[in-house]
């Protein structure tokens, strides 16, 4: 198994999305010379520039290949502003031509952004994830607190009163901001006539960030520090649900300035950022339950090729000043793999495994054909393009809701994840029969450190056989049984077990643990079936 990922199961939807993932990311980067430093970058397709934002989530694609996985983050760090500002994107290439030609080496960060900064921390722990570099974490240890320090202390990021991130009224995490006609185009800028409010996708984001700092400082032995964040980290859960959960899912955006945009309600918005707050850890189980069945019901009755929404419903047509911005169209409604794959994981987490394969199965339809996948879709499935697009470019190439599927596919179905460094500490869940495979193999690796784990799972008539393989790591295992049935018996190289069996919605799983060193036979015996 040369490759990093590799999934044999018989069924092309699941054995090739890596490979296809790979290929689209590999059209993705970027490298740009500045201060006389080699930066290897991922782009996003609508701009040559690297985004701290696209890259932190395509991370979760390109760190199982990709050698370099520092020098992008390592220059956001060098260009963080004294305050602990972190810049949106940095490019060296013409952005709007014809009408811009010269090729500056340019920072930005738009002034109505509130996520870049867990987006950093995020990038940090990926890196670290995959390289196993404690030194280099460490080296970064300082701009990620100062990061998360002036994201709760500048007055245009902190909400005092609710213990929350503002923002500007933005169509969720995106960056520009509604205006009631006060501004003639797109509002980047914070002026007398913002409309502030709570964006929940903030919220979830920072959430995770102090957990996954506080991780990092444990791992340094700062202790103290990581129990500060940690309790940081659930006070804004406990705000956050306290302020924007409506009963069903989070509400698109509460209001602190008052506002009306006719034909607006708020509370019936469903917002790209509702299955990306579940997999952050931002929701109970329930409501992860709730806010999945609100997409399949929405699916279900959707005209719509898929239902993985930006937002619905939309925004009318043109309200945040660009005629293009019609229902439907981009994050106006437009129909965007990144929610799907965010969706799919949160599925396969909460008892709806079956819903989880189905969205893989659709994307791969989607993307088999034409060998192309785009950021966003019209509702009856036409691609982006140049001209219905308020950004420069549309790429066929997209990278990030790529990622976010790949993410779906490794971490939910197939169900191997590294909760440490180097799967030193992971879970493994299959979640093979969902999909109907009853025989599996998988190996999920990092080029960078050359860490890897692997197993192969087989459905065998009464029992279940798992083969896997490590060095040295702890596992939990987490396995999807058929339905309706128990396990009666672990054994793990024919020595008896500790296992517990338990129900996650109406799906039954049986957990238990092994220290790895090399190679173990796993036989889970179901029901009264006998060895």
């Amino acid at each position: 198994m040369a490759d990093e990922i590799v999934i044999r199961t018989g069924r092309a939807e699941f054995d090739s999305l890596y490979s296809r993932v790979k290929g689209f990311l590999e059209q993705d980067t970027l490298d740009v010379t500045i201060d006389a430093g080699k930066i290897r970058g991922y782009r996003s397709p609508d701009a040559r520039s690297i985004w701290i934002r696209d890259f932190s989530d395509m991370m979760r694609g390109f760190k199982y290949f990709e050698e370099d996985l520092t020098s992008t983050i390592d220059h956001f760090a060098e260009t963080q502003n004294r305050n602990g500002r972190i810049f949106d994107y940095f490019t060296t290439f013409p952005e709007k031509l014809p009408s811009e030609r010269e090729n500056w080496t340019k920072y930005v960060r738009v002034p109505v952004e509130a996520d870049v900064e867990y987006r950093f921390v995020k990038a940090v722990f990926l890196a670290w994830q995959a390289t196993g570099d404690d030194d280099w974490m460490r080296g970064h240890l300082l701009a990620m607190a100062d990061a998360l320090e002036y994201i709760r202390a500048h007055p245009w990021r902190w909400d005092e009163e609710r213990g929350l991130v503002k923002r500007p009224y933005t169509i969720d995490t995106w960056d520009f901001a509604y205006t009631a006609g006060h501004h003639e185009w797109l509002q980047f800028q914070i002026d007398d006539d913002t409309f502030w409010g709570i964006s929940h996708g903030d919220n979830s984001g920072y959430l995770e960030a102090y957990l996954l700092l506080a991780m990092m400082l444990e791992q340094c032995g700062e202790l103290d520090r990581a129990a500060l964040w940690r309790e940081r980290a659930h006070a804004i859960r406990a705000a956050l649900k306290r302020t924007c959960f409506n009963g069903k899912f989070y509400t698109h955006f509460v209001k602190l300035t008052p506002v009306t945009i006719p034909g607006v309600d708020e509370s019936s918005q469903l917002s790209l950022s509702n299955p990306m707050a579940i997999n952050r850890g931002a929701t109970s189980h329930e409501m992860a339950v709730s806010i999945l069945r609100e997409y399949r019901d929405r699916g279900e009755e959707t005209e719509s090729f898929a239902e993985w929404f930006s937002i619905d419903p939309p925004f009318p047509d043109g309200v945040f000043g660009d005629e293009k911005l019609v229902g439907g169209a981009y994050v106006n409604g437009g129909i965007m793999p990144l929610v799907g794959g965010e969706l799919a994981r949160a599925a396969f987490e909460h008892g709806f495994e079956e819903y989880g394969a189905s969205i893989l199965r659709r994307y791969h339809n989607l993307i088999e054909e034409s060998g192309e996948s785009y950021l966003w879709y019209f509702p009856d499935g036409t691609p982006a393009g140049v001209e219905t697009s308020t950004s420069p470019e549309a790429q066929p190439t997209d990278g990030w809701g790529a990622s976010a599927m790949l993410y779906a596919l490794v971490e939910g179905l197939a169900g191997v994840e590294d909760w440490w460094t180097g799967f030193r500490r992971a879970r493994i869940s299959p979640r093979w029969l969902a999909a109907g495979v009853e025989d599996a193999e998988v190996k999920v690796g990092y080029r960078a450190s050359g860490k890897s784990i692997h197993y192969k799972f087989a459905l065998l008539g009464g029992r279940i056989r798992i083969e896997v393989g490590g060095d040295g790591s702890e596992v939990l295992f987490h396995v999807l049984l058929p339905d309706d049935s128990l396990a009666e018996r672990v054994a793990i190289d024919g020595d008896t077990a500790e296992f517990r069996n338990l129900t996650v919605g109406d799906s039954r799983y049986v957990d238990f643990s092994i220290q790895l060193f090399g190679e173990a036979v796993v036989e889970i015996t179901l029901d009264g079936a006998a060895m």
